[in-house]
């Protein structure tokens, strides 16, 4: 039997996540696949919801720990990166893009802070790119929500009417994200880029 630990219960509850859906995810069915009682779970949990959002958290390590800009990156780059690194790491899990919604920034907030200073350092006015970091995770969510949620209905559909491609919509959205905040980035007559000398 493996030894129990808050980490344990975190990774067996994301694996049962990856093998029944986040609906079928219960504390009677961890504690199932763990070997123990259930009240045992809420020694590292005291509620379902705490597990889930150490699950969000857990879930989302693969992007939290991707590498930061450096000064020299060209911050469009990093941007649309950025935001492709956060579909990918929600694609990895089953019900991935679920189990993140509404959850709270967690995470490390000095990383984010950082990612915030070199877009402002780069010239994005600081509301804006308050703004586009926030508009472009939630796009993301809601796309990997929808490519989630596809479970080959697309197959139904008239021979005329095209298949959607998940991730050439994602692109795409993605450079209107990167078009409207270049714009604005580069609009010097918004009071927000004007900057006293």
């Amino acid at each position: 039997m493996t030894k129990v630990n808050r980490e344990v219960v975190v990774s067996e509850a994301l694996a049962l996540l990856d093998d029944v859906g986040l609906d079928a995810v219960s504390t009677r069915r961890l504690a199932s696949r763990l070997g123990v009682e259930q009240p045992s779970l809420y020694w590292y949990f005291r509620t379902k919801k705490d597990l889930l959002a150490a699950m969000a958290a857990a879930a989302m390590e693969p992007h939290a720990t991707a590498p930061l800009p450096t000064p020299g990156d060209d911050w469009r780059d990093w941007f649309l990166n950025n935001t492709r690194s956060f579909r990918r790491t929600l694609l990895m899990r089953r019900d991935g893009a679920r189990l993140h919604a509404g959850s709270a920034p967690a995470g490390d907030l000095d990383r984010l802070r950082r990612k915030m200073d070199f877009l402002v350092a780069s010239g994005v006015p600081e509301q804006d790119a308050r703004m586009a970091m926030l508009a472009a995770g939630r796009y993301a969510v809601g796309c990997v929500l929808e490519e989630q949620a596809d479970t080959g209905a697309a197959a139904e559909l008239p021979d005329d009417v095209p298949v959607p491609d998940h991730e050439a919509a994602f692109e795409a959205g993605l450079a209107l994200v990167l078009d409207g905040l270049t714009r604005r980035a580069a609009d010097p007559a918004r009071p927000e880029n004007v900057r006293l000398a």
